[in-house]
């Protein structure tokens, strides 16, 4: 089942659903999937509707037309951010918001990347879990020659993906570089030849849905807290962490090894 979703605009995001796969498609036509206000929203919204959706085990998200996407709606700036009420308000209450949704999504996201990829098509493939990329894929967040740096909650997922030092490199330079480059950097989790992204993404979904749902709820729950500098985990949290060990997604795991089979979870 496809669901497209547009308001009048020419971006739109499109939904694939495949059984416990949903897929996002950022969709531009002619526009290398610039995203304007309205498909950043539509990003905040659908990611809300796919969290809550309990029967998921995974989301990709990709790019239409060969490539991921070649940022913010530059054409849209001199109205949504005319001023500088609105350009505070264009990063917080519409990109960020969208960030923060897919960064919060409870299934394991991950991104598929061909063509181009810098701006916030960097900063959306940063907040995702995983990063699969086609070798002949460009990176990068030339926006300094916008006359502007990268927003705050903007920055927080190029931090936590790769760091200070690499961040302030992309962002100060400007430079768009390769997919090895990028890999090297700690912006990937692979690279592929192009001909191979399709089935390596359909391997990469699979595993991926295969996995226990809690576990996977856990791991990437956990992983946000334990931050460095984190405070000690609190008694409830430390309850949650270990919440799994009476549920049947557990004991059928382990069963499943036991027996020599391929294990059935629920998500419980």
């Amino acid at each position: 089942m496809a669901v497209a979703r547009d308001d009048g605009a020419a971006g739109r995001i499109r939904v694939q659903h495949a059984g416990a796969l949903a897929t996002v498609v950022l969709d531009h036509p002619g526009r290398m999937n610039a995203i304007t206000v309205s498909m950043w929203r539509e990003l905040a919204r659908i990611f809300a509707e796919l969290s809550s959706d309990a029967g998921l085990r995974c989301v990709v998200i990709r790019g239409a037309g060969g490539h991921f996407a070649v940022g913010a709606d530059i054409r849209e700036f001199p109205q949504v951010r005319s001023d500088p009420l609105r350009v505070q308000a264009y990063h917080r209450r519409t990109i960020a918001p969208a960030l923060q949704a897919i960064a919060g999504c409870p299934h394991p996201v991950l991104a598929v990347i061909e063509g181009v990829c810098v701006g916030g098509g960097l900063e959306i493939a940063s907040v995702c879990d995983l990063r699969l990329a086609a070798h002949d894929a460009r990176f990068g967040a030339p926006i300094n020659r916008l006359g502007f740096p990268m927003a705050p909650d903007e920055m927080r997922g190029l931090l936590a993906l790769a760091g200070r030092a690499v961040t302030l490199e992309i962002l100060l330079e400007g430079r768009v570089f390769g997919a090895r480059e990028a890999l090297s950097k700690g912006l990937l989790t692979r690279v592929v030849e192009a001909a191979e992204l399709e089935s390596e993404q359909a391997a990469t979904a699979a595993r991926l849905c295969a996995g226990a749902p809690l576990a996977a709820r856990l791991n990437k729950r956990m992983s946000a807290r334990l931050g460095a500098g984190s405070p000690p985990l609190t008694d409830a949290e430390w309850q949650d962490c270990f919440s799994y060990a009476s549920g049947p997604d557990h004991q059928e795991g382990v069963r499943a090894f036991l027996d020599g089979r391929p294990p059935v979870f629920k998500g419980e």
